[in-house]
């Protein structure tokens, strides 16, 4: 044994870890020149572009935030991690047509295609950068963090000063547990004192420091070599390890829970969880989750799907359209449906050990070291392999798309007209900083859920101008700067710089918190409730022999009783993710600022009166009306771009894609010597927006897609629902 792993656990790392550095050198003789390396030749078929698509949505992050979000907050926390990929997947069915039949080396290259600005495409290039690294953070983190829990240290061999913060770890989970109402005022502000602290429970073997930068040493050995071709092999097998990592704790915990509570694990979720873990709208512990506040963030999220980087990199490493949009729908589908069994197995951890696991991020690592460790048949370390294949598979498609993006966008405004060769090793070298700035966000970024929540809005920075560039002939390059230019300040510059500020994270003004709130919900007492309340009231009978007890003790609850349940949702920060205790005891604000509810609390409106959830949506809200505001007001107050290359630009994309690189490139020619060819198809003939008509192709996957929400939704329902 070694930190809890058997010499098969090893063995299966390091065999997986020799297989992918294995393809990352055979891919390495196929490169020839850029769209190679790049974007594989262009001639992935749709296998590989189902798994490379699932591959690239679905990393290390992904399993975790599913699970740990829904062992925290219950179906409702898996919920707001999955609802905005399923509602948009409408989106998802015509966004790899248009990016094939740009024909560009990648996304941006569309700028200068479209708005005829080489200094809009760097400024492109910049952001995804900056966003990918963050990507690749999340996923690091996530990583770490469950290995980490995989080879947690036990009790005995903490250090002293490990002892001194689990214990405080311990006593806050307590404090939590507790009703308010059984709590005296000192343990009340305990209680608050230790939500800003947050003291670590568990303790690891592992340095999560020396982890990341391991696995980015073996990223970097076959992608870096490689390519795309080599990424995206390993994107399929690694996309088969994901759904190993999907299902391989299933038939473990399934046998343990029935064995433990003598029913199957659907009937258990009914008969020993209390029936706020089962709500998807309106729970109390999710209260930020209304109906509302989803709508709009699906909105945005979706209009966001076009607009990252690599989906250029997957759409169009396909070898026509067809094939883009079918893989590519298809991989994200089958990730939708990973995430119902995702939080499947959320519910099942919670079953099992409740609030034993503090740290949502190590559940899974928890439940991996308590099912599979004490087999010794290596299934640890096939975990720890899936892990990061999970990783690994966003990373190196990430990687590789912003390479092609700083080389081709950046690199070559300051140093043009060289060898390709020269590109290609400036590309390498591009790929290796882009790991090490996303393991150096990764060492000290904060939570795993906040991180995707933000990921899930940054690139709203970009994309109006890229919809309206698609959709609407009055975009134009003043346009798209100025949308770019103030959403880039509202939602990242300003965001991050204002807390590097002298004074500002301490301002008092800036401290303002929404009011406490009670709901009260009504149920029907399962046995969950019914051991809840019997454990909450031997504490209250254990408080009150300490003459701390405070309030009246409650009454029993009875199996299939009706019972009220009240929740005391805390005050939330308005301007900050969360307030925090610094080094001396001041309070600091904490996290990105929050710039668009300071705008609308400096016109006069009392945000405090406000629940969370009602603040958090007027601030997606404007994630949205600005930057298209923005860019319509510009567009009709300034000059038209020229016809000429909008005619020829909106031409080529209502070509189709031949697999033939020859007949494509005559279709082409076709094409600009005459851009009206294919007018027929615009939905309007005359004006200035540019639709195409949907062909039986188009309805076709609008129904594929309607048939995927209804699935997935009603699969998450029904899973909710057996054994009621």
């Amino acid at each position: 044994m070694f930190w809890g792993l058997h010499v098969l656990d090893i063995v299966a790392i390091i065999v997986y870890f020799s297989v992918t550095v294995w393809i990352g050198y055979r891919a390495a003789k196929k490169v020839k020149n850029q769209e190679d390396y790049f974007l594989g030749g262009r001639n992935f078929g749709k296998w590989i572009q189902t798994f490379a698509a699932f591959g690239q949505g679905t990393s290390a992050e992904s399993v975790v935030t599913t699970t740990a979000g829904t062992g925290k907050n219950g179906a409702a926390g898996g919920w707001l991690v999955m609802a905005p990929g399923v509602l948009c997947l409408p989106f998802l069915w015509f966004t790899p047509l248009i990016l094939r039949r740009m024909r560009l080396l990648n996304m941006a290259d569309f700028f200068v295609d479209r708005y005829q600005s080489k200094g809009m495409a760097a400024f492109y290039a910049v952001t995804q950068a900056i966003f990918f690294m963050l990507v690749a953070a999340m996923g690091f983190k996530a990583m770490t963090a469950t290995i980490s829990a995989i080879a947690v240290k036990p009790a005995t061999e903490l250090s002293q000063v490990e002892r001194v913060e689990h214990d405080r770890a311990v006593k806050w989970m307590e404090l939590e547990q507790s009703p308010a109402s059984a709590l005296n005022q000192a343990e009340l502000e305990l209680l608050d004192q230790l939500r800003m602290e947050k003291p670590q429970r568990e303790f690891s073997y592992i340095n999560s420091n020396w982890l990341m930068i391991g696995v980015a040493i073996v990223v970097l050995l076959y992608a870096v070599a490689g390519g795309l071709e080599a990424a995206f092999v390993t994107d399929m097998i690694q996309g088969i390890f994901i759904l190993l990592l999907t299902i391989i704790l299933i038939p473990f915990a399934w046998t343990k829970i029935v064995a433990q509570t003598g029913v199957s694990p659907f009937t258990a979720m009914h008969t020993h969880l209390p029936n706020s873990m089962l709500e998807l709208f309106g729970s109390p512990r999710l209260a930020d989750l209304t109906w509302y506040y989803l709508l709009v963030f699906s909105i945005v999220a979706g209009l966001n799907i076009i607009a990252p980087a690599n989906q250029m990199t997957a759409c169009g490493s396909a070898k026509d359209d067809t094939t883009a949009r079918v893989g590519f729908f298809t991989g994200i589908v089958i990730k939708r449906f990973c995430n119902v069994i995702w939080i499947f197995i959320g519910m099942l951890t919670v079953i099992l050990y409740g609030t034993t696991v503090q740290d949502p991020d190590f559940i899974w690592g928890h439940t991996t070291r308590d099912l599979l460790g004490g087999l010794g048949i290596g299934l640890v370390g096939l975990m720890i392999a899936c892990l990061m294949a999970a990783l690994m598979s966003t990373a190196d498609a990430l990687m590789l798309t912003t390479s092609s993006l700083l080389t081709n966008n950046v690199y070559r405004l300051f140093v043009p007209n060289k060898e390709d060769a020269h590109y290609l090793f400036v590309g390498r070298i591009l790929c290796a900083l882009y790991i090490v700035g996303g393991v150096a966000i990764a060492m000290v970024s904060g939570g795993i859920m906040e991180m995707f929540l933000y990921m899930a809005v940054f690139n709203a920075v970009v994309a109006a101008a890229i919809w309206m560039g698609l959709l609407w002939r009055r975009a134009n390059a003043p346009a798209a700067w100025g949308s770019m230019v103030v959403t880039f300040m509202m939602i990242l510059a300003l965001p991050a710089g204002l807390g590097m500020l002298p004074g500002v994270r301490s301002c008092e003004a800036f401290h303002l918190q929404t009011d406490a709130a009670e709901i009260t919900s009504q149920y029907t007492a399962s046995e969950g409730d019914v051991k809840r309340r019997q454990a909450q009231i031997e504490e209250w009978h254990k408080q009150d022999g300490l003459g701390k007890a405070s309030g009246v003790c409650l009454e029993p609850l009875k199996n299939g009783e009706s019972f009220e349940d009240v929740h005391v949702i805390p005050a939330s920060p308005i301007f900050w993710g969360e307030l925090v205790k610094g080094e001396d005891g001041e309070v600091l604000g904490d996290g990105f600022f929050n710039i668009e509810l300071l705008a609308i609390h400096s016109l006069g409106f009392d945000l405090s009166k406000n629940t969370s959830s009602q603040n958090k949506t007027l601030a997606m809200s404007l994630k949205f009306f600005v930057p298209f505001g923005v860019l319509i007001l510009i567009g009709l107050l300034t000059k038209p771009q020229d016809s000429r290359v909008l005619d020829l630009f909106y031409a080529k994309l209502r070509t189709p894609v031949s697999s033939d690189h020859e007949e494509d490139a005559r279709r082409m020619a076709l094409t600009t010597e005459n851009p009206a060819r294919f007018d027929h198809d615009r939905l309007f003939p005359s004006g200035n927006w540019e639709m195409r008509r949907w062909n039986k192709e188009d309805w076709i996957g609008i129904a594929y897609s309607v048939l995927a929400i209804v699935g997935v939704i009603g699969l998450l329902w029904g899973m909710l629902s057996i054994g009621q």
